[in-house]
């Protein structure tokens, strides 16, 4: 069986590193917010192109602390509306109600599945405080417009960068760096992933950065003297460590991904399946390689039986969740039918070129 992504092999090349850094945390004594999660968010800041990155426990969080640092700030208060996709991960939408605010889902386009530009715009309301755009599967949203929409209505924009680590626009800035703030998450899987949960929030707002530093503590200004309601959500230093051993590696990892998503492109013909839309750039880092089929349970049945292994990403739509109860009534055509259709492939830095080609043959022959 081709794995669908092969984590042991991915973090196997850096072994003797993370031994080594493994060693140097036993001996430092310092286990908590320490040097190595210092570093790693000096690093990480300097690579997104910010001023700031603060570490926390994951992405859920990231995005969270970012709504609830700018309430403190006075830019959101409790009821105002965040405008995002329906198309997306639910922790995405958690996070905005978590915070207290109102989730306003928009539709997907069908070429990207971000944001349709045309039903963002009719969704702006005096209540609409903030836009919050999912780098999904990868690829850059359509941010320039949305900065042009947000900056049109005196909006926030809060990227979702969970899948998104190191793309870039076409004037060279990365994810992190495209919007008012954003969050991460280093969670095993991502193109920047850890050895457990971990997630950071990158901004150039310094009063931003310096309340979430506090939020993710406890709201601690000092120990033990609580300047907020804060809560524990602090990134682990080893798991920090192990972020700045393999951040030297992304932008090479992130190249060998395009290199496997070119191939697919270029070589998967076959007209029951749709392939993702790809401009070429490097906006689009292939956190995941999906595609589209009518009969998804027959088409991954197929690829078992062949050896192949794949996932959904995701199988049901966010407003069609229990958990979102309240927007069990609402409509959204494409990305239902988004939902209904696409299946994951494997693709990673570390697959060789044989299983590329077996894969390109079987769905070939599908």
């Amino acid at each position: 069986m081709i794995p669908f992504l092969d984590l042991h092999k991915i973090n196997a090349r850096f072994e003797k590193q993370f031994q080594n850094e493994f060693e140097s945390f036993l001996d430092s004594g310092y286990y908590i917010l320490g040097t190595k999660v210092a570093v790693f968010e000096k690093e990480f800041a300097t690579y997104c192109g910010t001023a700031h990155c603060v570490g926390v426990g994951n992405g859920l969080d990231a995005m969270r602390l970012i709504l609830e640092a700018y309430k403190i700030l006075g830019r959101l208060s409790v009821g105002d509306e965040v405008l995002v996709s329906s198309t997306t991960f639910i922790a995405t939408i958690l996070a905005i109600k978590q915070a207290g605010m109102i989730p306003v889902l928009i539709e997907a386009e069908a070429k990207t599945f971000n944001f349709d530009l045309k039903s963002l715009r009719a969704n702006i309301t005096e209540k609409t405080k903030a836009i919050m755009p999912v780098h999904l599967y990868g690829q850059l949203s359509p941010i320039d417009k949305i900065n042009e929409l947000a900056l049109e209505s005196n909006l926030l924009v809060i990227e979702d960068a969970a899948q998104a680590h190191g793309a870039t626009n076409n004037s060279g800035k990365r994810a992190g760096n495209l919007g008012d703030a954003a969050g991460f998450s280093f969670y095993p899987a991502k193109n920047l992933g850890a050895l457990g949960d971990g997630g950071a929030v990158t901004t150039n707002d310094d009063s931003l950065a310096a309340i979430i530093r506090k939020l993710r503590n406890y709201g601690m200004s000092s120990k033990y003297e609580n300047e907020h309601v804060g809560i524990n959500s602090r990134l682990d230093e080893i798991q920090a460590a192990i972020l700045s051993v393999k951040l030297a590696s992304l932008d090479q990892d992130n190249e060998s991904r395009r290199i496997v998503a070119r191939r697919y492109l270029h070589e998967i013909n076959n007209t029951k399946i749709q392939l993702p839309y790809y401009d070429g750039t490097k906006n689009h880092v292939f956190h995941l390689f999906v595609v589209r089929v009518k009969d998804r349970s027959g088409f991954m049945d197929y690829l078992k039986a062949h050896k192949v292994d794949c996932l959904i990403h995701y199988p049901i739509a966010p407003h069609q969740q229990k958990a979102l109860i309240e927007f069990n009534h609402m409509c959204f055509p494409v990305t239902e039918t988004i939902h209904e259709e696409v299946v994951s492939i494997p693709i990673s830095p570390v697959m060789s070129q044989d299983d590329v080609t077996t894969i390109i043959s079987v769905l070939n022959f599908y």
